[in-house]
């Protein structure tokens, strides 16, 4: 597939095998190419292209060495360290410099933009780490890393195997390259670490945004809880577009319910049900305005210096701060953490012994703990959430010399949050099972058609438990039983 112009998150939706240079794209990337070779030979001093790097930018570098200093570039910023980031985060790390270096103001040669193409088609993903980026000058530790295996240096993995890059290249057929003035600058600088990262917590959370709204409307019937509150008058006086959507999804999904047909005690629920549309319904919002930002940043440049051939100048300036990505990335965490928070408060009402269910839903409770230390679990994985929602974008530390004197650590930030996109899965994971299991005690009434369907899906891989057993099974099949597409497992479109 050619890479359209414009890329949008619900993109990243699809399974895409392979890449390819569009006409128009490699028409770029040549003319601005030739421009900057043309320059070069009139003997002016450009940042990065014949200079040193960073506070050694007064450097001037003499133009038989410019090749080195570039391959020097890459060898150098390779300091990253920690874990190592996942292949589904290296693809899109390698998609997304595609995507900038096609934008054609970068000054490479289609041949680099090509190598990367090969990498991303042949499934050969760099070694990157977490470790080592501050959000500005470019993710520079993990580009690094993720261009070594150009040059024939550094570790990938191929085939499921860790090996030396150029044990990789030998077996596809490929030759080490070397880099031209410019490209090693341009393969550093810019924010596709971050934007990877955020890309990848945005998918995810779209899909758990939906998961949430059915897995609470599951909790709802099981709890015997009210649809009341998700009536459109109470949301078109507030209409909040997340707000909004949310009510009416909850009463989507709990239309027909014999459940909801049944005289309720209470006058009103608790919170966690009855401002489910308010509550989940801002984090839909704050996902949308994340999303608007990522998909600015994704489709720009974002490396430095910028060729600008269409205005014969090359500009040294900051699009590779990553403040833009930081502050979404910290926001992001926050909103979808509340996801969890709001759950685990579900799934801590479901096993309390409230409105006719047995203590921690334990046929026998007492011989039987049931459902008690899956909130316990829950519990601890809300509060690691939230030691995770410290802002990152709030701190800098000045760097090379204080030429570098305010960073984003957008890095950071992004890592941080797909963590908090993982703990989010996990505690709808445990609320999922919890109120499957709570809603067996209501029984023979049914919930609604949708969810009815929901429970015959989810009952292909867990079981009601009627007695204890080892339930880090249950729940982490139903950790991945949220993989799949909601609309498929309740029959409904969102």
């Amino acid at each position: 597939m050619e890479l359209p112009e414009h890329i949008s998150i619900g993109f990243f939706k699809s399974k895409k095998d392979k890449l390819a240079i569009s006409a128009a794209a490699k028409g770029r990337i040549d003319t601005n190419r030739a421009y900057l070779d043309n320059i070069l030979q009139q003997g002016n001093t450009y940042y990065g292209i014949n200079t040193g790097f960073g506070s050694l930018c007064n450097v001037r570098i003499k133009d038989d060495e410019l090749s080195q200093l570039q391959e020097n570039l890459v060898t150098s910023h390779s300091c990253g360290m920690g874990d190592e980031v996942p292949e589904e985060i290296v693809r899109l790390m390698l998609l997304l410099k595609v995507h900038g270096l096609s934008q054609g103001y970068s000054g490479v040669r289609t041949e680099i933009v090509q190598r990367l193409v090969d990498f991303y088609n042949l499934g050969i993903h760099p070694r990157v780490f977490e470790l080592g980026s501050l959000g500005a000058s470019g993710d520079l530790a993990p580009l690094a890393h993720m261009s070594l295996p150009i040059l024939g240096l550094g570790e990938v993995r191929y085939k499921g195997e860790i090996m030396p890059a150029t044990k990789a290249l030998e077996i596809v057929g490929l030759k080490p390259m070397s880099l031209a003035a410019k490209e090693g600058l341009a393969l550093l600088n810019g924010t596709q670490f971050m934007s990877s990262y955020i890309t990848w917590s945005l998918t995810q959370a779209k899909r758990l945004l939906i998961w949430a709204d059915v897995i609470a409307a599951l909790s709802a019937d099981a709890f015997m809880a009210k649809n009341e509150p998700f009536r459109h008058a109470i949301h078109r006086v507030r209409p909040h577009k997340g707000q909004l959507d949310t009510a009416a999804r909850m009463l989507q999904l709990l239309a027909d319910s014999e459940i909801q047909s049944v005289p309720k005690e209470q006058v009103q629920d608790p919170y966690s049900f009855r401002c489910i549309p308010q509550v989940h319904g801002a984090t839909k919002d704050v996902v949308d305005m994340a999303a608007g930002v990522v998909e600015t940043e994704i489709n720009s440049v974002t490396d430095n210096p910028i060729v600008f051939h269409d205005e014969d100048a090359i500009v040294s300036g900051g699009n590779f701060h990553g403040q833009p990505l930081a502050l979404q990335a910290d926001f992001l965490a926050i909103a979808m953490a509340e996801l969890g928070n709001i759950s685990e408060r579900r799934t801590y009402l479901l096993v309390s012994g409230q409105r006719g269910l047995p203590p921690f839903l334990a046929p026998e409770a007492g011989l039987n703990s049931g459902f008690m230390i899956a909130q316990y679990t829950a519990a601890a994985i809300v509060s690691q959430s939230k030691q995770y929602c410290t802002p990152a974008s709030i701190d800098s530390i000045v760097s090379s010399n204080g030429q570098e004197d305010h960073v984003s650590m957008g890095a950071n930030a992004a890592v941080k949050l797909r963590k908090v996109i993982m703990n989010v899965q996990r505690v709808l994971a445990i609320e999922l099972l919890t109120a499957a299991q709570a809603l067996e005690f209501r029984r023979p009434k049914k919930t609604s058609p949708a969810l009815e369907k929901l429970m015959n899906e989810l009952r292909k891989t867990t079981s009601f438990m009627a007695k204890d057993t080892i339930l880090h099974e249950g729940l982490i099949a139903a950790e991945r039983f949220l993989d799949k597409d909601p609309e498929e497992v309740t029959g409904m479109k969102f």
